[in-house]
């Protein structure tokens, strides 16, 4: 049942879109109302977010680290593991963001037979995430075709990089393989994991079919269901420009591709696909292992009224006395 929800969701989006864009005068309403609010609803939804988490107090140093920290001078200390610095801590985040490094290092335990426990890499796992992001992040730059005349210089030679495998017309993208194949372990993953699959949700399951269903379409349209990319160019250029413009003969199918990603937009603030802008603001993450080189004191402590030890000794001192307990003052 939980995979099933998102089986139909996606199928339902579809089917609005295909059958919405195919109406007579509602294509404006799928070529220019949904995606004007769609990001819409992503920049102001990741604003919120992003000024929620920052308004968050932190009055501690709570990094999450791995090796010794900074103490004694004849002790080595781990400057990317347990940083204590500014510069520490910018490496750090750049090796988890780029690298995905607490993943490379993460490792899955599993118990056997005897009892025994065993300990076991999870690096299959690493690498998904990396193809993904990484193919992710290629495709959406290279998508900067549509939306700027003219091309960048970057995104051509980005291009040229990513379709260096030219069989035939129209080139083949090696990001458009990898991104397909990636989604498909880190789907098939969770459903061949009895533990993972026993706590996966719909939120889960979700999103990856919908970046799949984004990717499958996206697939359609260039290698065997055509579009003229001369007017999904002039779409593009027109949202871009704050000037919308509907040409004719798009085709439904780009805009199933479309409402697709629009509801990716709308739906990423509020999902778990925040954890992108979140490892930003990640106190875990951002923050120096300094706790023994500076004294972290909560700015937000009210002030207590403290009954000290002299208070204590003047307020029962006949009493100590007489038990014979000892007196700092006689």
């Amino acid at each position: 049942m939980i995979l099933l929800l998102p089986f139909l969701a996606i199928l339902v989006i579809i089917v609005v879109a295909l059958f919405g864009a195919a109406v007579p005068g509602l294509d404006f309403l799928f070529g220019v109302v949904f995606p004007y609010a769609a990001i819409t609803v992503f920049l102001l939804g990741i604003i919120y977010r992003v000024l929620k988490w920052a308004r968050s107090p932190v009055p501690f140093h709570i990094p999450t680290v791995t090796g010794q920290q900074k103490s004694l001078s004849w002790i080595k200390s781990s400057k990317i593991d347990s940083p204590h610095s500014s510069p520490g801590v910018v490496g750090r985040m750049a090796m988890e963001i780029l690298l995905f490094r607490s993943l490379f290092r993460n490792t899955k335990m599993e118990m056997k037979s005897g009892p025994k426990l065993v300990y076991g890499s999870s690096k299959y796992l690493w690498l998904g995430a990396i193809v993904f992001h990484y193919s992710m992040l290629v495709i959406v730059l290279r998508h900067l075709r549509l939306f700027m005349q003219p091309i960048p210089q970057f995104v051509l030679a980005l291009q040229n990089v990513d379709g260096f495998f030219q069989v035939g017309l129209p080139g083949i993208y090696v990001t458009d393989g990898l991104i397909v194949a990636a989604l498909l372990f880190l789907f098939l993953r969770r459903l061949y994991d009895s533990r993972l699959r026993y706590i996966s949700l719909a939120s889960d399951y979700f999103p990856l079919l919908l970046i799949l269903s984004i990717a499958v379409t996206g697939i359609l349209m260039r290698y065997f269901l055509r579009v003229d990319i001369v007017s999904v160019k002039e779409l593009a250029i027109g949202l871009f420009t704050f000037h919308p413009f509907i040409p004719r003969d798009v085709g439904v199918l780009f805009y199933a591709h479309l409402f697709l990603v629009c509801v990716l937009l709308a739906y990423f603030p509020f999902s778990k696909l925040m954890h992108m802008p979140g490892i930003f603001l990640s106190p875990t993450r951002n923050l120096a292992n300094n706790s023994r080189m500076k004294r972290h004191v909560n700015p937000w402590n009210h002030p207590v009224r403290v009954h000290t030890y002299e208070e204590y000794e003047d307020e029962f001192r006949d009493r100590m006395k007489a038990a014979g307990l000892p007196l700092d003052k006689e």
